[in-house]
Parts: C-alpha cells; sequence; structure tokens
C-alpha cells in the first residue's frame, strides 16, 4: 500500500480539525495548536480555568486520531513510576520484570499537569525530549508518533504547583484556552440541551480520520516547506529582541528560534503552501515563545504579560519584504 499523498494527508488533518469542531465549540486556535504539534513532533500546554473544555479537547483530538491514547490524572500524591512503570517482582520466575507506565503510548492526556510535585512533573522530562525513559538504569523507547498534550490551570490557582523552566521549555506551544464568547456559550448549551454528552464522543459523531500513515506523509511534506534566509533572519531576530527587551529577565533561547520556525512551517504547509511568508512566522510567535520568557518581577507587578511583550517586539521587528 502506497504512502498517502501530501495533498491527501493534509485534507485528512483538516478532517481532524472539522472532527474536533463537533464537540468543542469555538477554540480553533487551541485546535490548530494541537495539529500544529503533531506535525512538528512536539507537545503542547494548554492552560485555562476549570470548565473550558482543555480535557474535553484532548480526548476528542485522540479520538479522531487511530492512535492508540492513554491519560493520566496528575494529583498531589502521584508518583514519578505511576507516570514512567516499574520493576515489578515475579514470584514464579523470581525475578523482576517490568511493567510500562502509561507513557507508553502514542498520545498522552497529563491531565493537570500542575497539580503534581516537582519530582513527578520532572519523571516526564526525558520522555519528552528523548523519547524514552530509563528505570533502573535502563532506557526504554517510547512508541512512534508520541506527543504529551497536558493541560494545567492557572498558576495563581490554589493547590498548583508552577513548571520549572526546564520543563516548560519542552513544550513545543502553550495555547491559552480562553473563556468562550457569548455566542460560543449559547451554542455550547444548544448542544448540552439537545443532548451532548462530552463523556460520549461517539453519539456526537467523532469519528477517526487520520492515522500514523497521514501523519508521517504530513510531517514528510512540513519538513520540505521552503524557508527563505530573510525567514530565518526575521525569526532570528524576533528571538534576539526578547533578550534585549527592558520588561524580560529570560528571552528566547536558539531553542525557541527552531521551535519557531518549526511551528510557522508547519502552518505554512496546512494553509496550502510549500513557502513559509512572514505571517505564518507572526501567527505562531505567542504560542511557541510566550512560555519562553520570563517577565521581570517589576514588569510584572505593572501588569504587564509574555503576550503584550511578543505583541510590541512583533510590532517593532522589521518584516522582511
Amino acid at each position: 500500500m502506497s504512502a498517502p499523498s501530501a495533498p491527501t494527508a493534509r485534507a485528512a488533518l483538516e478532517a481532524v480539525r472539522a472532527e474536533i469542531g463537533k464537540a468543542v465549540v469555538g477554540q480553533d486556535a487551541a485546535v490548530t495548536g494541537l495539529v500544529v504539534a503533531l506535525l512538528c513532533r512536539g507537545h503542547v500546554l494548554l492552560e485555562g480555568v476549570p470548565g473550558v473544555a482543555k480535557t474535553l479537547l484532548v480526548r476528542t483530538l485522540a479520538a479522531t486520531l487511530r492512535l492508540d491514547t492513554k491519560r493520566v490524572q496528575f494529583t498531589p500524591d502521584l508518583m514519578p513510576s505511576d507516570v514512567t512503570g516499574s520493576l515489578v517482582y515475579d514470584t514464579r520466575s523470581a525475578e523482576f520484570s517490568f511493567q510500562p507506565g502509561p507513557v507508553f503510548t502514542n498520545l498522552l492526556l497529563a491531565d493537570e499537569i500542575n497539580r503534581t510535585p516537582p519530582k513527578t512533573q520532572a519523571s516526564l522530562l526525558e520522555a519528552m525530549e528523548e523519547r524514552q525513559v530509563s528505570v533502573d538504569g535502563v532506557p526504554r523507547t517510547l512508541p512512534e508518533p508520541f506527543l504529551v498534550a497536558a493541560t494545567q490551570n492557572p498558576v495563581e490557582y490554589e493547590g498548583t504547583y508552577p513548571l520549572p523552566e526546564a520543563q516548560l521549555d519542552r513544550f513545543l506551544l502553550k495555547l491559552n484556552v480562553l473563556l468562550p464568547s457569548r455566542d460560543d456559550e449559547i451554542s455550547v448549551l444548544t448542544r448540552h440541551a439537545a443532548g451532548f454528552s462530552p463523556r460520549d464522543l461517539e453519539s456526537a459523531g467523532v469519528r477517526a480520520v487520520a492515522g500514523p500513515a497521514e501523519l508521517d506523509a504530513a510531517r514528510d511534506a512540513v519538513a520540505k516547506t521552503a524557508v527563505s534566509p530573510e525567514i530565518t533572519g526575521y525569526i532570528v531576530d524576533i528571538c534576539r529582541a526578547t533578550r534585549e527587551s527592558p520588561s524580560l529577565n529570560l528571552g528566547a533561547s536558539p531553542r525557541g528560534a527552531t521551535a519557531l520556525l518549526s511551528t510557522a512551517r508547519a502552518w505554512a504547509w496546512l494553509t496550502g503552501r510549500d513557502y513559509v511568508i512572514p505571517d505564518d512566522v507572526k501567527a505562531l510567535a505567542l504560542p511557541t515563545l510566550r512560555h519562553r520568557v520570563q517577565l521581570r518581577p517589576e514588569a510584572e507587578m505593572e501588569g504587564v504579560t509574555p503576550d503584550s511583550v511578543l505583541n510590541s517586539i512583533l510590532a517593532r521587528v522589521p518584516v522582511p519584504r
């Protein structure tokens, strides 16, 4: 069986976005971000107050893909071995055998990741970066594809542990899941009044429309999307400007620049082009960089946000012609 063509793969991923829309209303930016992360082999952090469909969004994405998925509810008493797996003693063979944890899957939903202590959060570091976990000194490779979609409540909420910078940097995108508009909220209630249940996605008509073959073909096409020297210079100028901003303690690293290159490429391909333009960079700059910069305390006290700093940088950095 031949591999899907690039147009077929693009159509499959557009179908994924449409299927998610059957269950989730008004979160188009978050849906797009999840698809971009799939294309870039990256991970996604979704932040928003409770009740804005963060978990439903990831569960619906999983339902649209012919991939293995698992969910971990992160709690204060969760141990690292509950995520990665552990050695279990077999009395019959008198030997220890490895019992894989839920991280051995294609799509891991890490629900409320910032409700567990840093030690357990750190159990995902190696998995997200190296695509493997080490238990008792033995590295074990994770399935491919592998994506962590984590949800978190805003850090000012009680009972949360802020993710350390090293953990945040492992996420390709940080997506803000906002409260819906009035019209969208009416649509949500109308669906529920008609019998929609977020626990029964099948009854909502959500179906699997893409799998590993389409994903591989799409990733190959994204990797061939052309990037001119002017665009790479533009990305570097944006990231360097974050390091020079008086409002920031910490600017975007070179890893942030490569991440922005990847996400801009994926967005260009999704929109039907085989080359990147400045608008692609601008469209993905905030979700790619907002969690890679750190505000100065005095700027934070004045109400400055990472997004406002990044928007001012995008307005100031010269756009290539």
